[in-house]
């Protein structure tokens, strides 16, 4: 029988179907739904940076972009 809720045979959630880890993609994650105001326009980068950071951080995807994420070997 098939593993359920994303289980694999040894007993270990697949990564892309837990909620909790950064490699979870859900439904509402996509290109329209991080909306950052105002838009950048190089006077305004600290506030716009700091916004995007947010944004990101809580989709739990900052660290895929500031490059601090562990590389899966």
């Amino acid at each position: 029988m098939a593993p359920r809720n994303g289980a694999s045979s040894s007993g270990s959630v697949d990564p892309l179907l837990d909620a909790s880890s950064p490699y979870f993609v859900h439904s509402s994650d996509g290109p329209s739904s991080v909306s950052v105001k105002p838009v950048l326009n190089g006077s305004n980068y600290h506030s716009w940076a700091r916004s995007m950071r947010r944004a990101l951080s809580g989709k739990m995807k900052y660290e895929f972009v500031n490059d601090t994420f562990p590389v899966v070997t």
